[in-house]
């Protein structure tokens, strides 16, 4: 396993050779709007994915059947508003950090904020995505080599400080485009592996599935359910909308593209493809039920730990195809998620858009080194804490983080006010307190605990406050 894990990484640092040569601040920042559409939208299935959903999804399965499917149609609407409001906007702003048109509409003390809950937000999320993949390779390789954890996460996060801390962005577009064909391919690999298992052709095992109880995909009469169909789907679309359209990591791929016209093609093919490779992970959890049933093997009580039982038990192919597909998806998290982060502070908090091409180049290697040692004290902090499912736990984390920029972009789009800048953070950190408030009175008072719907909440008491300090001046608007 360690010489599959060695061959892979070796792979990665030639790309990021081939590609990082001869490289310019505007390569690291937006690859110089060169990057090929549909080298884009195949890598970002696996940016997007991340080794979260790879084990986490198969295992939900357990406890919501089907219904995340809901969460996916969402985010194909959600994708539509990003495509038709969002990206028209920052083409025309020709942007390369998202959170300059903050600054545009409303003034610095916007941009700053509304970066600062990226930054925050991009790293606890990020590192906790990256913990579930350090745990899995800490457990089936370097358990056996006495490498104690710590040592594990450093060694991650180094590999993927190699390949990306000169390269940025144009690296990074090719290095997620091989490595989301090693996830699907692992993905597809686990499916037929569990059908030989079942001793199952295709259409026996869509059978299976469809068959199964945990078939379920819709709910629409149970309101005090989170798998509520319009909680789900409403939840999705704003997902999306603050997890793509507003986050600085994603968009800063999707802005590579050489025009309006490719971007969109890009993200429209990726955004419609989550719905079949999510139903996938699902089918896999599925069909990996049925075959412990099967045998008389008790299932783990954590769903996070299904897949990885699963590879364990079932000998050295399936083990290697899950290692893979969990790397794969991994790296191709973080390490847009390492670059976006520099390129955040550097432009957005230190303001150095239009600094010598050397110094921004210091800062910016400078910055994604510490980036990358904060995210391995966090992976440390997460490995400390015992959680639910670790899905559940990033899509919480961005209903509280992204609701102050999903209200302050959307004051900026559909209103005509300019806001007293002074109390822009000052309202950004009151909105998220005031959704925990809320959803503790509403468990308290009524037994409703709020679901990813606490996005939406959260995005409406930020537009609230704002529209209480906003003040009537229509000048100097993004045209």
């Amino acid at each position: 396993m360690l010489l599959l894990v060695s061959l892979y990484v070796l792979l990665l640092l030639f790309v990021s050779f081939l590609t990082g040569r001869k490289q310019s601040n505007a390569d690291y920042f937006s690859g110089s709007r060169k990057s090929p559409w549909y080298v884009v939208a195949f890598g970002m299935i696996g940016a997007t994915i991340s080794g979260v959903t790879f084990v986490s999804v198969p295992g939900w399965v357990r406890s919501i059947d089907f219904t995340y499917i809901q969460m996916c149609i969402g985010f194909f609407f959600g994708y539509l508003v990003v495509v038709y409001i969002l990206l028209p906007l920052y083409y025309r702003l020709n942007l390369t950090s998202i959170y300059g048109y903050l600054e545009i509409r409303f003034g610095i003390r916007a941009r700053q904020t509304g970066a600062a809950f990226f930054i925050l937000s991009k790293l606890v999320s990020s590192a906790a995505k990256l913990y579930v993949v350090v745990l899995v390779l800490q457990q089936f390789i370097f358990e056996e080599m006495n490498l104690p954890f710590y040592a594990t996460t450093i060694f991650v996060l180094f590999v993927i400080w190699l390949y990306t801390y000169r390269s940025g962005i144009r690296t990074i577009v090719w290095t997620d485009f091989i490595q989301t064909f090693f996830l699907l391919l692992a993905l597809l690999l686990l499916i037929v592996e569990a059908m030989t298992l079942l001793d199952f052709n295709i259409g026996e095992a869509v059978t299976a599935v469809a068959q199964s109880d945990y078939s379920q995909m819709f709910v629409f009469d149970d309101w005090h359910s989170r798998q509520n169909f319009f909680k789900q789907f409403f939840s999705g679309v704003f997902v999306v909308v603050v997890m793509t359209g507003l986050d600085q990591d994603i968009m800063q791929k999707n802005l590579s593209c050489k025009n309006l016209r490719l971007s969109r093609k890009n993200m429209l093919s990726y955004g419609f493809s989550f719905i079949p490779v999510n139903m996938l992970f699902l089918a896999l959890g599925v069909l990996i039920i049925l075959y412990f049933n099967q045998i008389g093997v008790a299932l783990p009580t954590s769903g996070d730990k299904l897949l990885p039982f699963f590879a364990s038990q079932t000998g050295t192919f399936t083990i290697g195809c899950f290692i893979i597909g969990m790397i794969a998806s991994a790296f191709s998290s973080a390490d847009s998620a390492l670059t976006s982060l520099a390129t955040s502070f550097t432009l957005d908090i230190l303001r150095m858009e239009n600094g010598d091409e050397r110094t921004v180049r210091t800062y910016r290697k400078l910055l994604h080194t510490l980036f990358s040692g904060l995210m391995v004290l966090l992976v440390l902090v997460f490995h400390s804490l015992e959680g639910s499912s670790a899905i559940d736990m990033i899509y919480t984390i961005v209903s509280y983080m992204y609701g102050p920029l999903l209200g302050l972009f959307a004051f900026g789009l559909f209103t005509k006010w300019f806001i007293r800048t002074s109390w822009i953070p000052f309202v950004a950190i009151l909105a998220p307190s005031l959704t925990y408030g809320l959803n503790a009175l509403l468990v308290n008072a009524y037994g409703y605990s709020m679901g990813y719907e606490m996005l939406i909440v959260n995005g409406g008491l930020m537009f609230l406050g704002l529209f209480l300090f906003r003040k009537k001046s229509l000048t100097n608007l993004p045209a």
